[in-house]
Parts: structure tokens; C-alpha cells; sequence
């Protein structure tokens, strides 16, 4: 592996300049039509007559959630791998570990004093369920709970549902609030929010840290744990997952939240009914679905899309990461049709477990070595919906020479709006594209715009199909498709020599390349 230290003197002190500031090049391309006639073909197949639709319906409302360890994966790890038959893609399950088998049935939660109203409530992921209906008051952690008195109060709370996040005293969109409040209230309750989160921190903290309150307080004899992961909109919640093996899980909306934690403060301690289906079914094996078109002259050179198909449950996952993986078995179902004998090999990951830690793709790069080896470069997708807005080079010097290149002959509908920001400065992570980028195997990320994505749809309970812009997501497809025909197309295998990284504001010295862990690969 070739770094940036052997380049020519005048060449690193170009790069370093351009690293520093990070530059960006706006992609230009010819307006479609175009002469080539494959790209003209994938337009055809990908933008006039997209299958998307289709099989969002089929993936995301037929199907529903993605968890790891339940029947919703292994169903839509079946369903991918019916698709590419149909479309006579080459496929297969590859198994890469075991994970925590869970099956989740209905969940009613209820408060019943001292008013009866029901609570919009999500189950958290492999949580034990109830034997039947259960009841039994709120409790909260008292302010002055100490290391000295906590195995006191602990030994109370029997039978009990504890209150363990901070409660929210608004629960309005900050983007509403900052517009029509006034400065001095928007202030005031941005520092009452910093004072109780320091609050509630001091009062959970002799429970134990975040990984070992759950387990501890369900040692206590708890009925359950009730928590709010409030996401920052209206209406919406990050639903994630317990430790908790005896008492029910549950994350309750922010506003019904607040309104059990102002009782409770109040003296009107609330009393809830829950009833939750949920079973263990032991250990179950975990897969990544593969694809595969063979190369007809670089056969052992290889192109690689990716994007994970596990969810998190509180919703049906469709934009983390149901609008990747369309992307991409859209992306192959094109290149099977207007490229079926491509140069390199094309592969297609369907990852599991990239909620868990890319779990999925850190096996398929340990498992596949000659997979690292001769990769050309990968393309990953994992940012919900909307255009493709901007590709990073992640450091590569070669993505100034091969990125421009590949998206020369993108019709300027698709690449008008697009930047690449080149050789880049790894500024986009926590995807499966960085498996293979620890390895210093060029892969690149597919990157949506962020903002709305992370405030409402993200890890939530409002991560439905209605949110999926379908004008987006079939250009999306279509450009996907597309790279993978330049990348197959290109004579020149890409270079893996390393860009200098920029400065870490913590360190002041340079970033160091990223290393890689080894994945995940059981749920003990």
C-alpha cells in the first residue's frame, strides 16, 4: 500500500493545500440524451419506468421491520434473494454469525390513574414481554439519590415502572420554536434543558452507566422500565434497545413522558397497565445477501454496491436503510438488463447487523480477502431519502482522477446537483462504506442531505414509506447503476495512495487513517 509519503514533494505540498481547504468540484456532464447507449438504456429502465414503488410496497409494507434476530429479516433476506432470481442475478446467503433470536407481539400501554388515557408507547428491541396484563405505579429516581442510600431505594421499587430519561419540558420542533419565540425564551429553555440533563445525569449515575441501569434495575424486581428518547420534532422518538431480560422495555412519547413525570412530581402518581407480547427464540444464524453479475475480462477486479437491509423496529425502517437497499437492488436489476456482461466483477451486500456495529460488512471484508484485494471501488447508501447531493473521494488521491471521469457521462439531471468533494477528508462515517475504507480498500458513500433525515426519520418511530421522495430515489438507482458501469468500463484499476487528512481539532495533529475492528459476530 502505496501512502502519501511516497508521492513527489511538490505533488504533497499541492494535496496538502487542497486538503486544507477541502475543495469541492461541482460534477458536469452532457444533457441527456447521451451518445453512450448503455447510459441511455439505464435512464429508460431506472427514471421512465422505475420499479421502486413496487418494491418499497413489497419490502416496507408488506414485510414491515428489519430487526436483527427476526423473522422480519430473514423474510426480506428471502424476498432479495426471490428478486435476483427473477431477474437471473446470481445470489445467495452468506451466513456470518449468530445474533439474539425475538419475536414482538401486540403492546398496549395504559395509564389508568388518576385518569385513564392510552400512551403512544414503542416496545424496545429484545425486550421480554408480560404473562398477560401487568399494573403497578411510577416511580422516579429521587434528586438526592446517592451512592449511600441507592441500594435503599432500590430495594422500594419492586413491582414498580421506573422513569429513566430525562423529561422533556417542551416537546415542540426547535426549528418552530427558534422562529416564532422570542430570543429570551428560546435562551431560557435552552439553559433549562442544559441544568436537568445535568440533573437527571447526577441523579441516575449511582444506578450505574448507561450499559448497566437497565440490568440493574430490572435485579430490583422492577414491572419496567420506561423510557423517552425524544428525537427533536413533533411526534417523533429514537427507538433502540434494553439489556433488561425479566421486566418490560418500553419508550414512551415525549409527550406522554412529560405528563408521567409531572404527575409523579406532582403527588398524582400515575398508575399504568402494559401488556407485552414478546418471546425469546434462542439463537438464530445471521446472513448478509450476495449478488453477483461475473466479470467477462477482469473476473477477479470488482465493483462492490452496498447498503444494509436490517431495521430498527418502531417503524418499518424505510429510510434507514430501506431507500438503500432499493437503491441498490434497483441499481442491479438496471445493470443485469443494459450491462449483463460487464468487464469486473459486480457484487451487491445486502448487509445484516449494521445496527449493531456494520457487523454485516466487517465480516464480508474479513471473510473475503480477494474481494479487498482486487476491489475497484464500492459504493454504499445509507442516508435516507432525496437526491444524491455529494460523493467523497475519503482520502483517496485517485477519486480526483476517477470520480470526475466516471460522472462525465451522467445526464445533468442527475449530476447538476451534485458535488465531489475530492481526494476528501473522511468527513462522512458510521456506515458500512467505512468496513472496507479501514482497509484501504476505496468505497465511497452515496450522501443525501442529513439534517431533516437525522431529526425525524433516523432510528425512529416515524421511519415509514410515505416519507420515501420516489422521484429521488429512482434517479438514485439509476446513478448508482451508472457508476458501477464506469467503474467496471475503466481501464485503470484505482489507485489506493493516501491524501494527507486534515488536522484534528482535539489533537492538532493530522488525522491518522482509520483502523480496522473486528466485527461483532454473536449477540453474547
Amino acid at each position: 500500500m502505496t501512502s502519501h509519503m511516497n508521492q513527489p514533494f511538490y505533488l504533497r505540498i499541492i494535496l496538502a493545500l487542497l486538503m486544507a481547504s477541502s475543495y469541492s468540484i461541482s460534477a458536469r456532464a452532457q444533457t441527456y440524451p447521451t451518445d453512450d447507449a448503455v447510459i441511455k438504456q439505464m435512464w429508460e429502465l431506472g427514471v421512465e419506468n422505475s420499479q421502486t414503488r413496487t418494491l418499497a410496497h413489497e419490502l416496507l409494507d408488506v414485510i414491515g421491520p428489519r430487526l436483527s434476530g427476526t423473522a422480519g429479516l430473514s423474510d426480506a433476506q428471502d424476498w432479495a434473494l426471490s428478486k435476483y432470481e427473477e431477474w437471473g442475478i446470481p445470489a445467495r446467503k452468506e451466513e456470518y454469525g449468530t445474533w439474539i433470536g425475538w419475536e414482538q407481539g401486540i403492546l398496549h400501554v395504559d395509564m389508568i390513574s388518576p385518569r385513564v388515557t392510552s400512551l403512544e408507547a414503542e416496545l424496545l428491541a429484545w425486550s421480554p414481554g408480560t404473562d398477560g396484563p401487568i399494573e403497578g405505579y411510577i416511580t422516579v429516581p429521587p434528586a438526592d439519590l446517592s451512592t449511600e442510600n441507592v441500594e435503599e431505594w432500590l430495594s422500594s421499587i419492586k413491582g414498580k415502572f421506573v422513569l429513566t430519561s430525562r423529561p422533556e419540558a417542551m416537546c415542540r420542533a426547535r426549528q418552530e420554536l427558534e422562529e416564532y419565540a422570542r430570543p429570551e425564551t428560546v435562551e431560557r429553555l435552552r439553559d433549562d434543558r442544559r441544568q436537568s440533563s445535568t440533573d437527571w445525569n447526577n441523579r441516575l449515575r449511582p444506578i450505574g452507566d448507561f450499559r448497566s441501569r437497565d440490568a440493574r434495575l430490572d435485579s430490583a424486581g422492577v414491572a419496567g422500565l420506561i423510557s423517552s428518547r425524544w428525537s427533536g420534532g413533533w411526534g417523533v422518538n429514537k427507538v433502540f434497545s434494553t439489556s433488561s431480560r425479566r421486566a418490560v422495555a418500553v419508550d414512551i412519547s415525549c409527550e406522554d413522558y412529560g405528563l408521567l413525570y409531572r404527575l409523579a412530581q406532582s403527588g398524582h402518581t400515575p398508575r399504568l397497565r402494559i401488556e407485552a407480547e414478546a418471546n425469546y427464540l434462542g439463537t438464530v444464524p445471521m446472513f448478509n445477501v450476495i449478488g453477483e453479475i461475473r466479470g467477462s475480462e477482469k473476473p477477479d477486479e470488482y465493483v462492490l454496491l452496498g447498503a444494509h437491509l436490517d431495521s430498527w423496529h418502531a417503524a418499518t425502517g424505510a429510510t434507514d436503510n430501506g431507500t438503500g437497499t432499493l437503491t441498490m437492488l434497483e441499481a442491479m436489476r438496471i445493470l443485469r438488463t443494459a450491462y449483463p456482461n460487464p468487464k469486473r466483477t459486480i457484487i451487491v451486500g445486502h448487509w445484516g447487523g449494521e445496527e449493531q456495529g456494520t457487523i454485516g460488512s466487517g465480516s464480508f471484508r474479513e471473510d473475503h480477502p480477494e474481494v479487498m484485494d482486487g476491489l475497484q471501488v464500492a459504493f454504499n447508501q445509507d442516508n435516507g431519502t432525496w437526491r444524491f447531493e455529494r460523493i467523497e473521494g475519503q482520502g483517496f488521491l485517485a477519486s480526483a482522477a476517477h470520480l470526475p471521469k466516471w460522472m462525465a457521462v451522467v445526464p445533468t439531471e442527475i449530476s447538476s446537483h451534485i458535488t465531489l468533494e475530492v481526494p476528501g477528508a473522511q468527513n462522512n462515517g458510521g456506515s458500512d462504506h467505512t468496513s472496507f475504507l479501514c482497509a484501504q480498500a476505496p468505497s465511497f458513500r452515496l450522501q443525501s442531505p442529513y439534517d431533516e433525515y437525522r431529526q425525524y426519520t433516523w432510528h425512529t418511530n416515524r421511519d415509514t414509506l410515505d416519507k420515501i421522495v420516489f422521484d429521488d430515489l429512482a434517479e438514485n438507482a439509476t446513478l448508482a447503476a451508472m457508476l458501477a458501469y464506469m467503474a467496471s468500463e475503466d481501464p485503470t484499476k484505482m489507485d489506493r495512495s493516501l491524501a494527507n487528512l486534515p488536522v484534528s481539532l482535539r489533537s492538532s495533529q493530522p488525522r491518522s487513517w482509520p483502523n480496522c475492528r473486528a466485527p461483532r459476530r454473536s449477540s453474547q
